[in-house]
């Protein structure tokens, strides 16, 4: 008796089969692939900024002062005790944030405002062309590009009472002033900074106009002439509207730049700031490292950072609403 074997009819996988597993996989590389080229920089920004703002809002809690330096961790909990010191605007510390924190509004919204009117003037200027425009633009740039510890220092030098270059001008030159003016101490401190912050953060201004404009099609300037609109005309209805989303951007980071910078009121006025010239970082800087109570400088450094978030937030929603109702 024979037995007849049966074998398992062989199946045949068609192309398309096994190119869709392919497929996947590499749409797969190609959708992770951007992930792991930002894992290393996000890896580093965990640790250079994530770890220090979170070590920093456990001091806030702390009692710590010079005491307790060489082991910050045993200091003693003072819960909501830095805080409530720190918004006690009747006692003395309160009363100095609190008039430090009014300098540094006015100063940034002065200092933004400056910036931005005076990069956007620059930036529409320079798109004419002109002979000369490109060395005219590199010099634009270079208060930007310069170093800001050599650009303040150079800076101080300028304003110093004696011999600088500001008192000769304003003084022996023009005659605008009396007698040669102070300017790092008293009153004038705060000019002083505020042309300092100026001329440092406008080139940063124009760079950022110039680009937004490189978007604005000719035609619409063009059009605009043969219909008989002027220049200034043509900047409001043309150039402003379209920049809105560029100054959304612009005037945010000059904001937060601005509120934050500790630079340049170090370098031009050293660990003592002038009332005047009081800016929110310098004040921390001094009740943290000067005072030797790390607690409440920490306690005044999250307050800050609240604030920012705060003030960032609102102006992201307010733009946003603005951005679909311009859209609409």
């Amino acid at each position: 008796m024979t037995t007849t074997a049966f074998k398992e009819p062989v199946r045949e996988t068609s192309p398309a089969a096994t190119r869709e597993p392919r497929r996947r996989t590499g749409r797969i590389r190609r959708t992770s692939l951007p992930y792991l080229l930002l894992l290393p920089a996000l890896l580093l920004e965990l640790l250079v900024h994530l770890v220090p703002m979170v070590i920093g809002i456990v001091m806030s809690f702390k009692e710590l002062t010079q005491f307790y330096i060489r082991d910050w961790g045993s200091a003693p909990w003072s819960g909501l005790g830095n805080y409530k010191v720190s918004v006690d605007f009747d006692a003395p510390v309160g009363e100095a944030l609190l008039h430090s924190f009014f300098v540094t509004v006015g100063f940034t919204l002065l200092s933004v405002g400056l910036c931005w009117l005076i990069g956007t003037a620059a930036a529409v200027f320079m798109q004419d062309t002109f002979r000369g425009r490109g060395l005219l633009r590199a010099l634009f740039l270079v208060p930007y590009a310069l170093p800001v510890y050599a650009a303040v220092i150079t800076w101080v030098f300028m304003f110093q009472h004696d011999n600088g270059l500001v008192n000769h001008v304003l003084h022996d030159q023009l005659h605008l002033t009396g007698k040669p003016s102070f300017w790092l101490i008293g009153d004038n401190s705060f000019y002083a900074l505020l042309t300092v912050s100026v001329w440092k953060g406008w080139p940063f201004a124009f760079l950022i106009v110039t680009a937004g404009l490189q978007n604005i099609p000719r035609e619409l300037y063009e059009a605009a002439a043969l219909d008989g609109a002027g220049t200034w005309q043509q900047i409001r209805r043309i150039t402003l509207p379209s920049l809105r989303p560029v100054n959304q951007v612009l005037v945010l980071v000059l904001f937060l730049w601005t509120f934050n910078d500790f630079n340049t009121p170090y370098v031009l006025f050293g660990k003592a700031a002038p009332e005047a010239a009081d800016l929110v970082s310098v004040h921390i800087y001094q009740a943290s490292f000067v005072t030797w109570n790390f607690g409440t400088g920490s306690a005044m450094s999250v307050l800050l950072l609240l604030f920012l978030l705060v003030v960032t937030g609102g102006y992201l929603l307010l733009t946003s609403r603005g951005r679909r109702a311009f859209d609409v």
